[in-house]
């Protein structure tokens, strides 16, 4: 049983940058530095950061397998006809149980219900993993970007999008 628990709260958001916190810790380190990790987080998932991005339209899901905290994601509408699926990221235990697909599945709902044509996001080059399934899902590379994040960091990215029929 897989349900979604949209971030509202003061205590949902401190729960799910604990959960964002554990998650980038054990998948990252194989493609990022620890400085690199740990400068993102707080600059993306810590409580204030979440905080902002919420308040300025940002829609975060918890996702819940058999009642456990397994992932979640987050998604912005744009101005224009699209959603940006900022993150989606499962725990390490909880892969090869079709939740990322469950979820990708809301989150084209969510974009219907708004109305979007497109679906897009930004992907590490290096995270072959994602990629896969992002593509296994039927998104498609349309380009590359290099994004400078601060304190020296780069984001180094494939831009995925999916039209939504």
């Amino acid at each position: 049983m897989i349900s979604f628990i949209r971030i509202q709260t003061q205590e949902e958001i401190k729960m799910l940058a604990e959960l964002s916190s554990e998650i980038w810790h054990e998948f990252f380190p194989c493609i990022l530095k620890e400085e690199q990790i740990v400068y993102m987080v707080q600059k993306f998932q810590s409580i204030g950061a979440l905080q902002e991005q919420i308040q300025s339209g940002y829609q975060y899901y918890i996702i819940a397998y058999q009642g456990e905290k397994a992932g979640y994601f987050g998604v912005c509408p744009q101005t224009d006809d699209s959603l940006f699926l900022s993150k989606l990221y499962v725990k390490k235990e909880f892969r090869g149980n079709g939740i990322a697909r469950i979820a990708f599945k809301k989150i084209l709902e969510i974009a219907r219900n708004e109305r979007k044509k497109f679906v897009w996001l930004t992907v590490n080059k290096y995270n072959t993993q994602a990629i896969k399934v992002y593509q296994h899902f039927g998104m498609q590379n349309i380009r590359s970007e290099v994004t400078e994040i601060g304190e020296g960091f780069v984001m180094d990215d494939y831009v995925f999008s999916l039209q939504i029929k």
